[in-house]
């Protein structure tokens, strides 16, 4: 079978390295298996970084600017005539992207990446990332930290999506690998739906390299969501008033607005993946491959907007490539500047950051079974081409407690009954969760209240419950914690400086 495998992969690089230089090094495939030269591989991968970075850095005067009503940006040029910063946007993934390159791995294992956060991930992150960092004060790890139960955010927020486009660029042509890569990443702060659009942009991300037909690109992001998720009727649902509206943008983004807001448009909306994703495949669908249109619609669009063209900038970056974005004349200074992360290199740029996507994504390509092949002096590579599917199954909550309590019913109590002060609070924090207070108060009546009171001395695990997360399920949560006995902190304080 390995002998045939072989002849297989030799007679398809035979057949593309003829169809390249016919094509001008387009990219070819043939029995599944997806060629292209090492320089498009580079082209495509910076270009997709520089798309992403272009629609954040470009969308922050944006954000969340529009809610109630579109925006009315006209005449956008991409530029970043100061170079690129970190944000949020990039900067997580840029964490981890030096630290699978200096462990040569592409998985970073929980422990590995709570540890990253302590030392580099301290400030400038908000909402479910920012309750993240703090579940990790009292040694919770992910992906327990993304958990429904334990972090009120997850089961919305828009991490899944803005954190996983860089991971989109290690697999090309290979969504199922990408999806993998990208949900060990962003189930640090998601779960639930918010999961599903990670594997959704991810599996646009990587098709890109394959076609620029933006239409094969959404069915095959379509494609890797659980169909039981609500992310599918989204997203048919803004191709239906596409087709119906489809030069009144305004329509749609009104159809969406009215059909998938929340809470009236506070935080729970703007920063819900409902909303966003719809926003980022109609800003796709109305740009119409058109790199300013679609982050100038994405900006409009609104909501938390700069991640929203960050996704689209990625999909259209990759199917543009970096020579082509160049060539628009557009002031791109090649500067990555770092404002944000501790300990981390104050020297990156642009290419330099993408230099190391490239890097891993060829150790992707060949860890997935792919091949190196030279003809004529340039180098290809041979990808076994992957069908766009779900890589983990949409659940939503249902049951979820029951599971979570078998899963933890002994180390809870074990970590209530330990010495150490952290330990105790995270068994008291995780007891209230999961709803195992009144059983442990009651069999442990020595153990309880000191495990609370330890709880109640971390202080910013409790901020960011009582202060920092206005959405409804920390209202659940907060109730909880106080029926168990915590005291709400009297004011709110900043949680970073």
């Amino acid at each position: 079978m390995r002998h045939i495998f072989a002849i297989c992969f030799f007679l398809t690089f035979i057949f593309c390295a003829h169809s390249l230089s016919a094509q001008q090094d387009s990219g070819a495939e043939k029995n599944n298996v997806f060629m292209i030269s090492e320089e498009n591989l580079r082209d495509k991968i910076r270009g997709g970084l520089l798309g992403q970075i272009l629609g954040n850095l470009n969308g922050i005067p944006h954000e969340m600017q529009y809610i109630q009503d579109p925006g009315e940006v006209t005449n956008y040029v991409p530029a970043l005539p100061d170079g690129a910063r970190t944000d949020d946007d990039t900067d997580f993934e840029w964490v981890y992207i030096l630290e699978m390159q200096r462990r040569n791995t592409l998985y970073l294992s929980p422990e590995e990446i709570a540890g990253l956060w302590k030392e580099r991930i301290n400030r400038r992150i908000w909402c479910s990332n920012q309750y993240a960092r703090q579940l990790m004060d009292i040694d919770l790890v992910p992906p327990l930290t993304g958990n429904l139960l334990l972090n009120p955010w997850a089961e919305f927020n828009i991490s899944g999506q803005f954190l996983c486009e860089t991971f989109g660029l290690l697999g090309p042509a290979m969504p199922q690998t990408a999806s993998r890569i990208g949900l060990n990443y962003t189930r640090v702060a998601i779960d639930g739906e918010p999961a599903q659009t990670t594997q959704l942009f991810n599996t646009m991300i990587a098709t890109a390299f394959v076609t620029k037909k933006l239409e094969v690109i959404l069915e095959a992001g379509l494609a890797a969501v659980d169909p039981k998720s609500r992310l599918h009727k989204i997203i048919r649902d803004v191709q239906k008033w596409h087709r119906a509206y489809p030069k009144d943008w305004k329509r749609t983004r009104r159809e969406l607005r009215d059909a998938y807001s929340q809470v009236g448009g506070a935080m729970r909306d703007r920063n819900g993946y409902e909303l966003n994703t719809a926003a980022t495949i109609a800003a796709l669908l109305y740009g119409n491959g058109d790199f300013a249109a679609t982050l100038q619609h994405a900006f409009n669009f609104g909501w938390d907007c700069d991640n929203t063209a960050a996704t689209a900038g990625t999909i259209l970056g990759v199917t543009k490539g970096y020579r082509w974005m160049l060539a628009q004349g557009w002031q791109i200074v090649d500067r990555y500047k770092n404002t944000t992360r501790q300990n981390m290199p104050d020297n990156e740029t642009i290419t330099s950051f993408a230099d190391r996507l490239i890097d891993l994504a060829q150790k992707v390509i060949l860890d997935q079974g792919g091949q190196q092949k030279s003809s004529n002096g340039r180098v290809f590579f041979l990808i076994p081409k992957e069908t766009p599917a779900p890589v983990t199954p949409f659940f939503d909550g249902v049951g979820l407690q029951r599971q979570m309590v078998t899963a933890h019913r002994e180390n809870i109590r074990s970590d209530v009954m330990a010495n150490d002060l952290k330990t105790k609070a995270r068994g008291a924090y995780m007891a209230i969760c999961f709803g195992l207070a009144e059983e442990l108060k009651a069999s442990h009546p020595e153990y309880w209240p000191e495990a609370l009171e330890a709880l109640q001395g971390t202080e910013q695990v409790i901020q960011v419950l009582f202060h920092h997360s206005p959405v409804p399920a920390a209202e659940s949560l907060r109730e909880k914690v106080l029926q168990a006995g915590v005291v709400a902190p009297p004011e709110k304080r900043k949680l970073w400086e």
